[in-house]
């Protein structure tokens, strides 16, 4: 496929949303250009824009705070004996690590984009 750039106004875009009524903006753009004759998809509920918006918002913060990254040296400190701490705060240190990246991983399923 070969990417059409569209330049619109807030205005234009907003009714061309409108038109499409819950189709994305390429297939109705094609259907309308080309006279296909498309199903119309159902639109999607607007929780489900905002639930993804809400765990895109959560997966940007985590990637931004560097929690991860330093809870991975904390850990990598006291396995190689760089840092004094106990067994009982090695294990609470790998399981933060453990909770984070499970988080990241649903996150991201949430979003789609675990493939």
């Amino acid at each position: 496929m070969s990417p059409v750039t569209l330049r619109l106004t807030a205005q234009e875009r907003e009714k061309l949303e409108e038109l499409a009524a819950g189709m994305t903006l390429s297939a109705y753009i094609r259907a309308c250009v080309f006279a296909e004759e498309t199903k119309r998809r159902k639109k999607r509920p607007k929780d489900v824009i905002a639930d993804k918006k809400a765990a895109a918002e959560a997966l940007a913060l985590l990637g931004q705070s560097r929690i991860a990254s330093n809870l991975n040296q904390l850990a990598y400190q006291a396995n190689i004996g760089g840092l004094a701490i106990e067994d009982e705060e090695k294990a609470q240190l790998a399981d933060a690590t453990a909770h984070l990246t499970a988080i990241r991983a649903l996150l991201l399923q949430a979003l789609g984009k675990d493939r």
